[in-house]
C-alpha cells in the first residue's frame, strides 16, 4: 500500500484511508512522484543498510511505491537473493517497471494487510512512509510478521521525522501518534516483533524491530 513520504500539503496528505481511496490518491500522482522525492535516494539507501541483509537473503519492500528501495535492497542481498515489491496502486507500479525497478525486484500488485506470500517465507521487511497511514497499524504488523521467519526483520522509515512531518500536515505532535515511541513499541509487541533501535530526527524516523520466536503453550505438569 502505498504512502506519501511526508513532503505533501495537509490538504494531500493520505491518512489511514481505505484502499480504494489510497489507489484513488496515488494513481493521480504517480506519473510526478519521482520528480518530486527526487533527492530521497540517499536516505533510501541509508535506511535499507539499517537492515543488516546478507547475501541470499529473502526481502520485502511492502508499499514500494515507484520502487525507489528496489534497487539498494537488491544490492543487499545479490543476485541469489529474493526481493519484492509491493503496492496496492497499479499506476505506481507501472512507473516503478518504466523506469527499470524491475530489474532489481519483482513488482506485486497487493494490499499489505493481504500479503500473497507463505508463513515465515522472508527475512526482511522494509517498508518506507506505510505505518502511519494505514487503517489498522496493528493488522498491518501483524501481517507483516506473519510472513517473516523468527528472527528477522522490519524497519520502518521515513525520509523526515516525526516533528517535521507533523509541522508539513498541519498537526500537533501527540504521544498517540502512531510512530510514537511508546505506541510504536506495544503495537510492535503485540504484533511480535521487539523494537531494537529507534530515530527520530528531522532528517530521518527509523523504527527496528526484530521478530520473536512464535510463543508455545507450557507443557502440562
Amino acid at each position: 500500500m502505498t504512502q506519501p513520504d511526508g513532503h505533501s500539503t495537509p490538504a494531500a496528505t493520505s491518512v489511514a484511508r481505505g484502499p480504494a481511496q489510497v489507489r484513488d490518491f496515488f494513481t493521480s500522482r504517480a506519473g510526478t512522484w519521482d520528480a518530486r522525492f527526487a533527492g530521497d535516494g540517499p536516505a533510501y539507501a541509508a535506511a535499507v543498510a539499517a537492515l543488516g541483509l546478507r547475501a541470499g537473503g529473502r526481502v520485502l519492500d511492502a508499499g514500494c511505491g515507484t520502487g525507489r528501495a528496489l534497487p539498494a535492497l537488491r544490492a543487499a542481498v545479490g543476485p541469489e537473493g529474493l526481493v519484492l515489491g509491493v503496492d496496492l496502486t497499479p499506476a505506481m507500479l507501472d512507473v516503478a517497471a518504466r523506469a527499470g525497478r524491475r530489474e532489481s525486484g519483482a513488482l506485486v500488485l497487493a494490499d499489505v494487510d493481504r500479503l500473497p506470500l507463505r508463513t515465515a517465507s522472508l527475512d526482511a521487511v522494509f517498508a518506507a512512509g506505510l505505518i502511519g497511514h494505514v487503517a489498522e497499524p496493528g493488522g498491518t504488523l501483524h501481517e507483516l510478521a506473519r510472513v517473516v521467519r523468527p528472527g528477522g526483520t522490519l524497519l520502518l522509515f521515513h525520509p523526515v521525522g516525526r516533528a517535521v512531518l507533523a509541522a508539513r500536515q498541519g498537526r500537533t505532535l501527540s504521544p498517540t501518534d502512531v510512530r510514537a515511541e511508546g505506541r510504536l513499541r506495544a503495537l510492535l509487541a503485540a504484533a511480535g516483533w521487539r523494537l531494537v533501535r529507534y530515530v527520530d530526527e528531522d532528517d530521518r524516523f527509523l523504527a527496528l524491530a526484530h521478530r520473536e520466536p512464535a510463543r508455545t503453550a507450557p507443557e502440562p505438569a
